[in-house]
C-alpha cells in the first residue's frame, strides 16, 4: 500500500509541475502572439503608405522618410536590374558564339560533303565510258579488214586494245 501511495504522490507532483510549466508557457505564447500581431499590423499599414494608400494621417516627417524609402528600394530595385541584364547579355554572347561555331561547323560540313560527291563523280565518271562523237567504226573496221587481206591474212578482225567496243559492235567480215 506503501508503494502505491508513494507512486500517487510522484504522479501528483510531476502533473503539478506540468500544469505549472503549461501555463507559463500559454503565457508566453500569448505575449509572443501578442507581439506578432502588432508587427504584422504595422508591416501591413506600411505596406499600405508604399501602396501610396491611408497617407493622409502621415505628418511631414513620415512622408519624407517613406520617400526615402522609396527611392530606396527603387535604386536597389535599379542595381538589381542591371546586374541581372548583364548576366543575361553575357549568357546571350556565349550563346551567339556557340551558335557561329555551329553555323561554321555545318557550313564546312557541306562543303567536305560537296567535295566527297565531286569526288566520286570525277571518279565514277572515269570508270564509265566517254562518248565516242568522232569514230567512224565502220570505216575504221573495213579499212583494218583491207589491209589484213592485202597482207595475205584473211583472219577475223582482231581487237585492239585500246579501244573497247561491245561485242553487238562487231562483226566478223
Amino acid at each position: 500500500m506503501e508503494r502505491i501511495l508513494e507512486r500517487h504522490e510522484r504522479f501528483s507532483y510531476a502533473e503539478r509541475q506540468l500544469a505549472a510549466h503549461e501555463t507559463e508557457q500559454n503565457g508566453s505564447w500569448t505575449l509572443e502572439h501578442a507581439k506578432l500581431k502588432a508587427r504584422m499590423e504595422v508591416l501591413q499599414r506600411n505596406q499600405r503608405h508604399c501602396m501610396g494608400q491611408d497617407l493622409e494621417n502621415l505628418s511631414l516627417k513620415e512622408l519624407q522618410n517613406l520617400e526615402q524609402q522609396l527611392d530606396s528600394a527603387l535604386k536597389h530595385t535599379l542595381k538589381k536590374e542591371s546586374v541581372h541584364d548583364k548576366a543575361l547579355q553575357a549568357q546571350n554572347n556565349i550563346l551567339a558564339k556557340k551558335v557561329k561555331e555551329e553555323e561554321e561547323k555545318e557550313k564546312e560540313k557541306v562543303t567536305v560533303q560537296q567535295a566527297l560527291q565531286n569526288n566520286s563523280q570525277d571518279s565514277s565518271s572515269m570508270l564509265l565510258p566517254q562518248p565516242m562523237h568522232s569514230l567512224n567504226i565502220r570505216g575504221t573496221c573495213e579499212a583494218r579488214s583491207n589491209e589484213r587481206e592485202e597482207e595475205g591474212n584473211p583472219s577475223p578482225p582482231h581487237r585492239d586494245s585500246n579501244v573497247l567496243f561491245p561485242p553487238c559492235m562487231i562483226r566478223p567480215s
